[in-house]
């Protein structure tokens, strides 16, 4: 109604089918109207227009030539929302002032990209230091830094430079996060000849006292994956420990050839050592934080822990009396890796679930006994070879090999299990360092120097190797 009132331009008005009646209000003179269509006439009367009523089926997509536009004069002009009087000059950074005033050493040969500025080679070095470590850019790393400084500037040989700048930046080695593989090949541990030459020991804690035990001392056959459970009622000493292993195992089996451990201060002991080396036994530790280096015991551990959940779920602290059957169903059910039991590995033959089962199973002969024994160690030994190939191929698939290190070489050394004085370990420098390689005890060790709080003997994956 504004419109009709004040303007003088011409209006398309639209309308529903319901109102249809309303378009006619001057025909309502000589009809009966009632008040509201009478105020209605009324009001249309003093202006000079005609509607027209078009049905909806005639209403077809229009074209570009019927389409009203608003007239040019109805366009609002832009407003500005700082004044001029508030702009005092464009924001320029310094790094283009030392560009232009280095030109002047050294033109540009004009063979380089469009709207870009030549960067003489004198100052390369403040280029990439302002690319990569100023406020706006913050390190992005190596792609994100050659698309930012590309943008405005150019020099010959610029995606080299940039590359090689970042991989000598040692903040960007410290803090960043790495998405390469781990580095080192697999290399497991060789594959024994007989059964009990070469266990493998550990702890399992964390229990609830269960007739006054709390921990369980767990040894593994490497070779027929049999193991025995000791129930304990507390980590024992280094002395303690050799008197458990001498009445539970040795007693039973024999003395081993190699025993493999963790770092525990009953096995890192010089008492345990000293008992190793009395016995004519290798004591081999564990790769500090690399559980994957003594995985089988590990592997038993996740093994009994769930089999005595399953047992005792009802009642925890009965642990101690289960225990006795999670050993049994361990020996004698089959294993993966030799593609037979425990029990069947060590003897030449299964335990008799039955009675009926007694006589097929007999006593042989001692000559028969032990050709079935070599018979039978000599497959369950051909089975761990192949199954040490096949995991050593699935590994490696996600790893890559280690660069050849020599002794005085600087690494990093990654600061995610060392006992680093923080108040947050979440803003902590991934890798620390660098430090020189004192010597190659192995192919996968590498110790370093003492530092702060620690000194460390390495493993492959725990190392950056960058140019230091």
């Amino acid at each position: 109604m504004e419109a009709l009132v004040g303007g003088s331009q011409t209006l398309l008005c639209c309308m529903d089918r319901s109102q249809e009646s309303s378009l006619y209000p001057r025909s309502q003179e000589t009809l009966t109207c009632n008040s509201r269509q009478a105020r209605w006439a009324l009001f249309f009367n003093q202006f000079d227009f005609v509607l027209s009523y078009r049905p909806g089926s005639k209403n077809q997509k229009p074209d570009a030539f019927s389409r009203q536009f608003d007239p040019p004069n109805m366009i609002s002009s832009p407003v500005r929302i700082i004044p001029p009087s508030k702009i005092v000059a464009p924001v320029r950074w310094g790094i283009e002032s030392i560009v232009r005033k280095a030109q002047q050493q050294e033109t540009d040969p004009g063979n380089g990209p469009p709207c870009r500025l030549f960067v003489p080679k004198a100052v390369c070095s403040d280029v990439l230091q302002w690319g990569l470590s100023s406020s706006i850019a913050c390190h992005p790393g190596a792609s994100r830094t050659l698309e930012f400084i590309g943008r405005c500037v150019w020099w010959p040989k610029m995606a080299e430079d940039i590359r090689a700048y970042v991989a000598a930046c040692s903040i960007c080695a410290q803090h960043n996060d790495s998405r390469s593989r781990p580095q080192g090949l697999l290399l497991p541990l060789p594959v024994p000849a007989r059964p009990w030459s070469h266990i493998s020991m550990d702890f399992v804690m964390g229990l609830p006292p269960s007739q006054g035990n709390k921990v369980i001392l767990l040894v593994v056959d490497r070779f027929s994956k049999a193991c025995h459970l000791v129930p304990l009622p507390k980590l024992p000493s280094a002395p303690q420990t050799a008197e458990i292993v001498l009445q539970h195992v040795f007693r039973l089996h024999g003395f081993p050839q190699d025993v493999v451990s963790d770092h525990g201060p009953q096995f890192a002991s010089r008492f345990w050592k000293a008992f190793c080396q009395l016995i004519g036994t290798t004591a081999s530790l564990s790769s500090g934080f690399y559980p994957q280096s003594n995985g089988q015991t590990e592997q038993t551990n996740q093994e009994i822990e769930t089999t005595l959940r399953c047992l005792v779920s009802s009642n925890p602290t009965s642990w101690s009396k289960h225990l006795i059957w999670a050993e049994f169903a361990h020996n004698i059910l089959r294993h993966s890796s030799t593609g037979m039991s425990p029990f069947e590995c060590q003897y030449g033959f299964q335990p008799p679930l039955f009675s009926e089962q007694e006589s097929e199973v007999g006593v042989p002969a001692a000559q028969h006994l032990v050709q079935r024994c070599r018979r039978v160690w000599r497959k369950a030994r051909d089975a761990l070879l192949k199954t040490s190939q096949l995991q050593q191929q699935w590994a490696n698939r996600r790893r890559r090999p280690a660069p050849t290190l020599r002794p005085g070489q600087k690494v990093w050394l990654s600061s995610k299990d060392l006992p680093l004085k923080v108040k947050s370990h979440k803003l902590t420098p991934k890798l620390i360092g660098p430090f020189k390689v004192i010597r190659k005890v192995n192919p996968v060790f590498l110790p370093v120097p003492a530092t702060q709080v620690f000194a460390h003997t390495s493993h492959l994956p725990c190392l950056m190797f960058k140019a230091c």
